[in-house]
């Protein structure tokens, strides 16, 4: 075991003096080290409750035969960090993560791991580790929220942001915002919609990284209690069996995890965490199969913001499982990818059963022949960007129209609530991508309050920049390469025609060749936004969001 080097022999007596100091008893000694990785705090609703889902772990770890140690792990609430300088410091803090969780295994030698994240850059940040580190993990989170109610109808995170662009509009009173404001969020865990958190953390069951039901059972019901229990108790298999992430996260369960993003409907920040998370297991991962998969592929779940489902209602539907099961019908799955169950992701879900037909389609009436998400590629986006397709109105799959340029997301917001912006446009924001922001902001205000205005239809969003897995429209981002290094998005003048094409996979920035390369001579890189600090070192060592913003030293 690793933990022999602080546990066994004369040489491990001064660090077995220092377990004394921490209560420990020569028999915990003797059982193997399993870290626990808490994410809780105080200060995110999906984590307020993770005590309690740690409590359970160590429980089971303990039952099983093994010694849990917590340690922690940071989480930054998107949501509260959505509109101000501090979305910055969200997608940034995925690489605090894994490099924390790096560093606080291996300076301890612990045996194994079990990660308790919930929220948007805590998985993807914890699975960077786990792949990175390469000891027995396993994950359980801490669960959905259950989705609110207004005017008796199920609302989620997606709403109260859709209902300030339409109190701005005056469409709505203050009442109404207040009712919105008061009934959105009524419980913890991650928001109800299939936003980042959701789609992560499902992800994580398909990767075969968490047990059934990780990332469907709400954050409030007691099951998820039980199954932190039983995941605690199965990382103790998983000691004896020795089997690792990377045993689990191959490159075929990273083709299945893109699979089931499209059949789902996920956030577009898969497509940023995904490459992410294989990078660190050795598995460089390409952005451009995605529409290969995309178009086997049918969209079976529209849950909000793309449709009126929220997770709890996938959960009783019969959860990832039943959606895997689905789309296995057809053949798109590797069934013999190893799972931290210990079995084959087949004899995982050979017995799951979809238990409401309208929550998850059957491939024979699925949503959209193909895929959730698409990526772009044009003069505007040589490298990529990606657009959340299932959740696009119809008539915007297919639209031209003038560019609306703005340097930040603050100043284009401004525009949209002074209706500004009008049928037909395409907003652009630019330099706000991993290295112009710096931290890649997410453009959820500003899509909401183009939603809000009665815009989403009319006006599409282009940006180097991300969105919330809240947003809706024709969002279209990542958009690579990104403006703070020269990309054709910094090239793009007001009044631009901009040409979309998510069905047939294209952008298009409408000017000639010539007259690019004109405005590419010209063109200076701009003085950093940030010039101290951790964004500063984030800026210096980030790539662009095709390759999903890893970090790379120079």
């Amino acid at each position: 075991m690793r933990s022999d080097a602080v546990t066994k022999g004369v040489k491990s007596a001064t660090h077995r003096a220092l377990f004394n100091a921490l209560g420990f008893t020569k028999e915990e000694l003797e059982r193997p080290l399993v870290g626990v990785v808490s994410s809780q705090n105080d200060i995110v609703p999906g984590h307020m409750n993770l005590d309690k889902i740690v409590e359970a772990v160590k429980t089971g770890v303990s039952m099983a035969g093994g010694t849990p140690i917590v340690f922690p792990a940071i989480a930054v609430c998107d949501g509260l960090a959505m509109g101000h300088q501090g979305m910055k410091y969200s997608l940034v803090t995925r690489d605090l993560i894994a490099d924390s969780t790096e560093a606080m295994t291996m300076a301890h030698a612990l045996d194994a791991l079990v990660m308790v994240p919930n929220c948007d850059k805590n998985v993807p940040g914890l699975l960077m580790a786990a792949a990175r580190l390469n000891v027995p993990t396993i994950f359980v989170s801490g669960g959905p929220m259950l989705a609110g109610t207004v005017d008796g109808c199920k609302v989620s995170f997606s709403s109260i942001s859709e209902a300030v662009g339409a109190y701005n509009a005056g469409k709505i009173d203050d009442a109404k915002l207040l009712d919105f404001e008061n009934h959105t969020c009524p419980t913890c865990g991650s928001c109800s919609g299939m936003y980042t958190a959701n789609s992560m953390n499902c992800l994580t069951e398909v990767l075969g990284m968490g047990l059934p039901g990780n990332g469907t059972i709400p954050a409030v019901y007691s099951e998820r209690i039980r199954l932190a229990k039983h995941a605690g108790m199965q990382i103790m298999e998983l000691i004896k069996k020795d089997i690792r992430p990377r045993d689990i996260m191959t490159e075929a369960a990273f083709r299945n995890a893109l699979t089931m993003d499209m059949a789902l409907g996920c956030s577009t920040n898969s497509m940023l965490h995904l490459p992410a998370i294989a990078h660190e297991a050795g598995i460089e991962l390409n952005v451009d199969i995605a529409n290969d998969i995309s178009e086997k592929t049918p969209n079976l779940c529209h849950l909000a913001p793309a449709g009126p489902h929220h997770m709890e209602d996938l959960n009783a539907a019969g959860g990832v499982y039943a959606v895997m099961k689905e789309i296995s019908k057809l053949g798109l799955l590797n069934l013999d990818v190893m799972t931290c169950t210990g079995k084959t992701m087949g004899e995982n879900i050979a017995n799951s059963v979809n238990r409401n037909p309208e929550v998850i389609r059957p491939v024979e009436n699925p949503y959209s022949p193909t895929g959730g998400i698409a990526v772009l590629r044009g003069n505007l986006a040589p490298d990529s960007c990606v657009v959340k397709r299932s959740a696009v109105a119809p008539e915007m799959l297919k639209h031209t129209g003038p560019a609306r340029v703005f340097d930040c997301e603050e100043d284009a917001l401004a525009a949209i609530n002074s209706g500004k912006i009008v049928d037909g446009d395409v907003v652009v924001i630019r330099y706000e991508g991993p290295k112009g922001g710096p931290g890649m902001r997410e453009m959820l205000n500003p899509t909401s309050a183009i939603v809000g205005r009665g815009l989403g239809s009319t006006v599409a969003l282009i940006t180097d920049g991300r969105f919330s897995g809240a947003t809706r429209g024709a969002a279209i981002g990542h958009v690579s390469p990104e403006a703070a290094v020269g990309g054709p998005i910094a090239l793009v003048e007001e009044g631009d025609m901009i040409s979309i094409d998510i069905m047939g996979h294209s952008i298009k920035l409408e000017v000639s060749d010539e007259e690019l390369a004109r405005r590419k001579a010209a063109w200076k890189p701009r003085q950093p936004k940030i010039t101290t600090g951790y964004l500063a070192r984030y800026a210096a060592l980030v790539t662009s969001g095709n390759r999903g913003a890893i970090l790379e030293a120079k």
